[in-house]
């Protein structure tokens, strides 16, 4: 404020000077009146000038006075709450040092107990190992004056009381295992009887025979000597030709057919069949004819592989595998037509798979390809399930049914449910009455071999029968030897047997029988 004043004192004055120095010469009195005016009047504005900077002087050192002094009220305000913060804080930590002091204190105590109990947890250790030793010396002694007494050592006494412990475990278990096994296998066996009994009777086939030979019939018996024909030539040729054997001998008016190999054997017959009624046979004719017939019998194979298929209800599948499938329409397993035992199988285990709310067309997928390898047994050497369950992979089936094709004769361990229903539609459509013909010799080895697992490894065993046609074994044990118990355990043991060494349809009965009889005459 006062810089202004006095800025504005010297404007004036420089205003003045001017209107003197520019005033006209003619009037110098008015001139310095005006100037002594202008002075004057500068004076004053510059002496109130003063006046009013001595005043802002005093307003603003009052203003800085209070200013100062509530600055230094409000510092002393701080520095009296920090003092009281500080003080607070300082008793807080003496509080605290004397709580940690007084810890320390009892953990000294506690660390003095501590080592008081371990010391005399190592004392007592001690006195335990040394107990233990004069133990082990007073067990030695017992058991050497033991075995001196019972003659035994203590290895060969341990082994009696285990198998004594053993036999007595096995002779109390028997029952309890004979009631629960009773009643799971009446369960087990009540809704297997229904389910297998359902689809057998769901299922109508018909009986087949096996053979290796055709037989066809002739309008003539000088036909005979026409296929014969010059010094041989038109037989040689057609057994060349076709690989089948042709038998002709003293039946009138037909001729065999002979090869291991149907779908060929099918093929010459079919052969010799247009042979003989177009009349005309000779090499060349021979070749033309064989020809036409293998592709006729191509075709029924296809033909029977899709109608396979449309009657189990199988829409998609490789052409390769339809064509092989049919090929088993010529092909028979113990009297049984492959192709039927096929669709049989499938139509059982769908069955079965709809009971047990299973997927039903995997179930006859599985089914109808499992013996697949039959069709090439003639061609690739080895198991026809593995061969079988190559092809079905070769030609993109799902490893499922790949699985169930490799397993059904357990010679790959079983691990799905759709190869179990495959294993047991495959059993019950061969083991059918009517559906397969065992050969004599096969059935006599099979008797003798029951009778045998019989007889071997038992104690106590007197007779073995091996009865109705090898569905039952009864076997007769000797009274004193022999108590019930055992005789359950004999029963069980040969029961196992049979199922680990041999392959039967059904199932086979084993009955032990221990009989006592007191025999006393009347005089």
């Amino acid at each position: 404020m006062e810089s202004v004043l006095l800025g504005a004192a010297l404007l004036v004055t420089l205003v003045a000077l001017v209107i003197v120095i520019l005033w006209r010469p003619g009037v110098p009195g008015k001139a310095a009146a005006e100037m002594a005016r202008a002075q004057s009047e500068a004076d004053g504005i510059r002496s109130r000038a003063e006046q009013e900077a001595r005043e802002s002087r005093e307003q603003a050192q009052a203003q800085a006075q209070r200013i100062a002094a509530s600055a230094r009220a409000d510092a002393e305000e701080e520095a009296r709450a920090l003092r009281d913060d500080l003080r607070t804080a300082r008793e807080d930590l003496e509080r605290r040092e004397t709580r940690l002091a007084e810890r320390e204190q009892r953990l000294d105590g506690e660390m003095r107990r501590l080592q008081e109990w371990a010391d005399r947890l190592a004392e007592t250790e001690r006195s335990l190992e040394e107990r233990k030793k004069e133990l082990a010396g007073v067990e030695d002694e017992r058991r050497k004056v033991l075995e001196r007494a019972a003659g035994l050592t203590a290895e060969q006494a341990k082994g009696e009381l285990v198998a004594a412990i053993e036999n007595q475990a096995k002779r109390e278990a028997i029952p309890i295992t004979r009631e629960i096994e009773n009643a799971a296998r009446a369960e087990g066996d009540k809704r297997a009887r229904k389910i297998v009994t359902l689809a057998i009777q769901r299922v109508a086939s018909e009986q087949t025979a096996e053979s290796v030979v055709s037989v066809l019939h002739l309008p003539s018996d000088e036909m005979k000597g026409r296929i014969i024909g010059r010094e041989g030539r038109n037989i040689r040729a057609f057994e060349t030709t076709t690989g089948v054997n042709l038998i002709i001998d003293d039946t009138p008016e037909a001729v065999l057919l002979s090869c291991f190999d149907p779908v060929r054997r099918e093929v010459g017959r079919l052969t010799l069949e247009k042979l003989v009624l177009d009349g005309r046979i000779h090499p060349q004719r021979i070749e033309e004819v064989y020809d036409r017939s293998r592709s006729d019998v191509e075709q029924r194979c296809v033909r029977a592989g899709e109608d396979a298929l449309v009657e189990v209800g199988i829409a998609d599948m490789h052409p390769e595998l339809i064509a092989l499938l049919g090929r088993l329409r010529y092909r028979t397993s113990y009297g049984q037509n492959v192709l039927k035992h096929l669709v049989e199988s499938a139509h059982i285990a769908g069955i079965m798979a709809s009971e047990l709310r299973l997927p039903v067309e995997v179930a006859k997928r599985c089914t109808l390809l499992h013996d697949i390898g039959k069709a090439l047994t003639h061609e690739v050497e080895g198991s026809h399930a593995l061969i079988g369950a190559e092809i079905a992979r070769r030609y993109g089936e799902d490893e499922d049914v790949v699985h169930a094709i490799e397993a059904h004769h357990n010679e790959v361990e079983v691990r799905t449910v759709e190869a179990v229903l495959t294993q047991a539609a495959d059993a019950v459509s061969g083991s059918r009455p009517g559906a397969r013909r065992e050969s004599l010799e096969a059935y006599v080895k099979r008797l003798e071999r029951l009778e045998q697992i019989a007889k071997e490894k038992h104690e106590g065993v007197e007779k073995v029968f091996a009865m109705q046609a090898g569905r039952e074994i009864r076997v007769m044990v000797k009274p004193d030897s022999v108590d019930d118990i055992q005789a359950q355990v004999i029963a069980r043991d040969i029961a196992k047997q049979v199922e680990d060494e041999l392959t039967y349809p059904g199932q086979i009965r084993v009955t032990v029988v221990r009989e006592s009889r007191a025999i006393e005459f009347a005089r």
